[in-house]
């Protein structure tokens, strides 16, 4: 007996592979703010939130990380946009939440089409390293929050400020890199220069995440 797709079926199948998400890799690393949050309050109807999420995927290229050089103010006005999106674990949308790793991936591939590797630790791998004192907006700095080097990413913004998505109860927000907490945390910085040290089969599993993904999405 065949099966009728429903609207709802339709939408229910499109979240579920959205929050696996085509950059996701199976690579072993520890999760960086691994907290599991309560489900995500309904602030948009379901037609508006499907609507925008496959209108993500769509915008989803097959580059890997390119430069940022020259783009980094519309890379910082994207990230000043999601401001107050509440944390939340392992989801990658904005409608959903997002947590420290999937904020810095959204930025990138939703305003610049680039391709980042899903977890903070895979990131620290992205890039060239700089020293604190160089730092431009646009660079990558990374913490560590959880007794684990580079457990935690933000996206630096200039005059010592980084925006990022810091932990469960919180949302994204601006915060000093001078103050106490995140002093004492630091843990280097990346920037993004088209260079990376992830291994061929890395980076061939990322491409491949985001072609089937974009396959199946127009399916859907």
């Amino acid at each position: 007996m065949s099966v009728k797709h429903t609207p709802m079926t339709k939408l229910s199948a499109f979240f579920s592979l959205g929050l696996a998400l085509y950059f996701a890799v199976a690579i072993s690393a520890q999760a960086a703010d691994k907290v599991l949050d309560s489900a995500p309050e309904s602030g948009a109807s379901k037609e508006t939130m499907f609507q925008a999420g496959k209108s993500y995927i769509f915008r989803a290229s097959d580059r890997l990380v390119d430069t940022v050089s020259g783009k980094s103010d519309e890379l910082i006005n994207r990230a000043m946009e999601v401001i107050g999106v509440r944390y939340r674990w392992d989801t990658e949308l904005p409608q959903s939440g997002l947590d420290g790793s999937s904020f810095v991936g959204y930025v990138f591939k939703d305003k610049l089409g680039f391709l980042l590797p899903r977890k903070s630790t895979q990131m620290s791998r992205v890039g060239k390293p700089v020293n604190r004192e160089e730092l431009q907006p646009g660079d990558l700095v990374f913490f560590n929050t959880m007794r684990l080097t580079f457990s935690h990413v933000g996206i630096y913004v200039g005059d010592n400020k980084f925006i990022h998505s810091p932990s469960k109860g919180a949302s994204v927000r601006l915060d000093d890199l001078n103050s106490l907490y995140w002093d004492k945390r630091f843990d280097g910085a990346r920037r993004l220069d088209g260079s990376d040290n992830l291994s061929d089969t890395e980076r061939q599993e990322l491409l491949k995440e985001v072609k089937n993904l974009k396959r199946k999405s127009r399916s859907l």
